[in-house]
């Protein structure tokens, strides 16, 4: 008896397109070539990944000499940081995981709010509202449900504002990466998710991750758009994300930023027992301020001069913010005042019991 024909077809068929547009020596395509990006813009780009490079040198430092707590450095990484934040409009909104300081300086925080969050206190993740940003979310992946609902409330509102998320290559082996992504998709959210994949989730390295050819490609299933970027390439990865934040009105896209992490992965880490000094030397040969500084100078708009100048200036800001979080005094009443959006009453007790017995003054 005949019960039908079988047909075997192809369900789907998908790409991930890779973007660089400045290689290793500073060789740019001009067809890709962002056309907002004169060498002012550049060079402030460059400018800001020195800084952000400084500040990190500094906080490294400070923690060695237990004048911070765990730290986690961002060596290496800084073109997926500086070349994002310059990216989003000053009404977009950034929510990041822990390595990504170079962004809140970009958005406009304080330097020193963001050495007080290294030193421990409460007041470093205290935000100011003109920075549109969240605080530093050191649990994996926890930070990417929250981003897919705040571009669902920007959605909702009828706002123009993009939502600008971080991660890392491990963070997108946890469910919650999963689970935004699949609603960002569904509702069509405006939200850009970049996975700042530096090749190791503490000692797990990026092959032990995920067998998929591109983290980029785990978008496809959740049927939203996809690119993976040169992410030691600032150009690439501003682009990117500006084209990301320009379609986002029509839905989510993944970028995913291909870089590598130069130091440890915190302070309390020793990479030294689970990779090769071959690798991090061959990494080191692709540095992103290296790679725009040879672009720079290739055209004439940055040379020895220039350098020492900025090396110097930046020398003496990153002492003073230094001097400012270090002069800084704390104010107890902020572990009960910016825990929860409201202060509830059980807290308010407590605050005030703490107040009557002078327990932060040390005399109960």
């Amino acid at each position: 008896m005949l019960l039908g024909v079988g047909v075997l077809g192809s369900a789907y068929k998908g790409e991930i397109k890779y973007l660089q547009i400045i290689d290793e020596s500073g060789n740019a395509d001009d067809s890709l070539f962002p056309r907002d990006l004169a060498d002012p813009k550049v060079i402030e780009m460059y400018k800001a990944m020195m800084l952000a490079r400084a500040i990190d040198t500094k906080i490294l430092s400070l923690q060695r000499q237990g004048r911070t707590a765990t730290y986690a450095p961002g060596l290496g990484e800084e073109a997926v940081q500086i070349g994002s934040a310059m990216a989003m409009r000053k009404e977009d909104i950034f929510v990041p995981a822990f390595r990504q300081g170079g962004v809140y300086l970009v958005r406009g925080l304080p330097m020193e709010v963001l050495l007080l969050y290294w030193m421990g206190y409460e007041e470093g993740n205290i935000i100011p509202k003109e920075v549109n940003g969240f605080p530093m979310a050191v649990p994996v992946s926890t930070q990417m449900p929250h981003s897919a609902g705040i571009a669902f409330a920007q959605m909702y509102k009828s706002r123009d504002v993009a939502v600008v998320s971080y991660v890392g290559d491990g963070g997108t082996s946890e469910g919650d990466f999963y689970e935004a992504l699949n609603f960002a998709g569904v509702w069509k959210a405006p939200l850009v998710a970049i996975i700042q994949n530096n090749q190791w989730a503490i000692s797990v390295p990026r092959s032990k991750q995920s067998a998929a050819r591109t983290l980029a490609q785990k978008a496809i299933a959740a049927g939203i758009n996809a690119v993976q970027v040169d992410g030691n390439d600032v150009v690439a990865v501003y682009s990117a994300v500006r084209d990301a934040i320009e379609n986002s009105k029509k839905g989510p896209t993944l970028i995913e930023c291909v870089t590598y992490r130069i130091g440890m992965h915190t302070t309390s880490d020793d990479p030294t027992k689970y990779r090769s000094d071959s690798e991090v030397e061959e990494w080191k040969g692709k540095d992103p301020i290296l790679r725009i500084k040879a672009y720079l100078s290739k055209r004439g708009a940055w040379d020895d001069t220039k350098e020492k100048a900025l090396v110097e200036e930046q020398a003496k800001t990153v002492d003073d913010m230094v001097e400012k979080a270090e002069a800084f005094k704390p104010d107890p009443k902020n572990i009960f005042e910016h825990v929860y959006g409201s202060v509830s009453e059980t807290l308010k007790k407590e605050m005030n019991e703490a107040e009557a017995s002078y327990f932060w003054q040390g005399e109960i």
